[in-house]
């Protein structure tokens, strides 16, 4: 994630978005459109991940996402009027204003990362450690592997009641790799 991004980064992102996906609320294009047309305000775009902790914000979604259409925060009021959120834009054009982006974004593009910025309202709970990652991630290795092992050996039996010796020779193989597979993790 970045630090800062240029205004470049940020219209060529919106332009692709907008050229890849199809928003809820058609408010949202014209919100992203007028965009575009002020580097000023664009400036102060800031493009997060779980945008309704920052005092300023709004979220938009993709038809094809299970997020809301659209949400506009501002302080402690929430409201689902785009027209509100767009005055809003238009009148305090020098504030930062955050969006997040519901959309289909798995693995995650190399255009959204290109203009996706650390959240700094995120509450401290909410973060997840590097450490904690790697113990999530450690975790699930190790059940896949048993699984596989779980499945390989149901096979490997399965083969032994049928009698068939290459089936049989062939799952060994394949078990006998999967644990020095996972002996050099």
């Amino acid at each position: 994630m970045t630090a800062s991004v240029s205004v470049v980064d940020k219209k060529a992102f919106v332009r692709w978005f907008l050229k890849n996906y199809q928003l809820k609320r058609r408010e949202c294009v014209w919100i992203l459109n007028y965009l575009l047309s002020n580097d000023e305000l664009l400036k102060r775009i800031r493009f997060v991940e779980e945008a309704h902790y920052c005092p300023r914000a709004m979220v938009m979604s993709t038809v094809d996402s299970t997020g809301v259409p659209f949400r506009f925060y501002k302080g402690n009021v929430m409201t689902a009027d785009a027209e509100k959120s767009f005055h809003d834009l238009r009148l305090h054009e020098h504030e930062d204003m955050y969006i997040q982006l519901n959309f289909p974004n798995v693995p995650p593009s190399a255009q959204y990362l290109a203009v996706l910025e650390e959240n700094p309202y995120m509450p401290e709970a909410l973060i997840v450690s590097e450490k904690d990652r790697l113990l999530a991630e450690e975790l699930l290795s190790n059940s896949l592997l048993v699984f596989q092992e779980e499945k390989l050996l149901a096979q490997i039996d399965e083969a032994l009641d049928q009698g068939d010796e290459e089936r049989f020779y062939e799952l060994s193989n394949l078990l006998q790799a999967l644990k020095e597979t996972a002996n050099l993790h």
